[in-house]
């Protein structure tokens, strides 16, 4: 006899940190860590923003493990390739509450999303398939996901869209980042090409210049 998989729904509680003041803050951002990263310490890279202009919110992957054997340094994760359409389907949900949740008390000029390494892709996915919209998004350091649909693809025509890298990232070149900006643009969907001096990381000072 053969074994059966299935799937049961039920409430899960999903962890993020903010900074800034959101009753003053008249732009939010949300900025969606990379693999093996917990929010408490991403959410650090953005504390050189105005907290009374910018109003930041890390949301942390729902799966965290240890990073090193069985004890020690904990990191989390959006997804792995195991189940991957449920793990999708779920930090979507978890997102879209995250984010209606904030919509639902505070009123924002500008709202801004940032994916980081892969944070890219699940924020991509995010936009593609939530039902929340945002004015920019910046694919940080990050790779757009190669499996959407052309429908999904179209919501990113009414963004302002940045494709970020630093020209010592540790997993691509610069040259090899221009092709994959070439056939990004190729798939009609308009990315402007920013690069910074640094590697696998957000630039603080590139950060505060493309938000102003």
């Amino acid at each position: 006899m053969n074994s059966n998989e299935g799937h049961i729904k039920f409430e899960k509680s999903g962890r993020f940190f903010t900074y800034g003041n959101a009753d003053k803050a008249e732009h939010i951002l949300i900025a969606v860590h990379g693999y093996g990263q917990l929010a408490a310490f991403f959410i650090r890279k953005f504390h050189v923003l105005d907290p009374n202009k910018y109003f930041v919110v890390c949301p942390e992957g729902l799966h965290r493990f240890y990073k090193a054997g069985t004890s020690g340094r904990v990191g989390a994760s959006w997804m792995t390739k195991e189940d991957r359409l449920t793990d999708i389907a779920d930090y979507i949900s978890f997102l879209d509450a995250l984010m209606l949740d904030f919509e639902s008390r505070y009123s924002f000029k500008t709202k801004t999303l940032l994916g980081f390494s892969q944070g890219g892709a699940t924020a991509s996915r995010w936009i593609a398939y939530g039902k929340h919209q945002f004015d920019i998004f910046m694919l940080w350091s990050a790779v757009f996901p190669p499996d959407m649909d052309p429908a999904a693809k179209l919501k990113f025509t009414t963004l302002k869209n940045y494709f970020i890298i630093g020209t010592t990232d540790e997993y691509t070149t610069i040259e090899q980042a221009e092709e994959y900006h070439k056939a990004l643009n190729n798939e009609h969907i308009q990315f402007e090409f920013v690069k910074f001096e640094g590697n696998h990381s957000i630039n603080s000072e590139l950060l505060i210049k493309l938000l102003q």
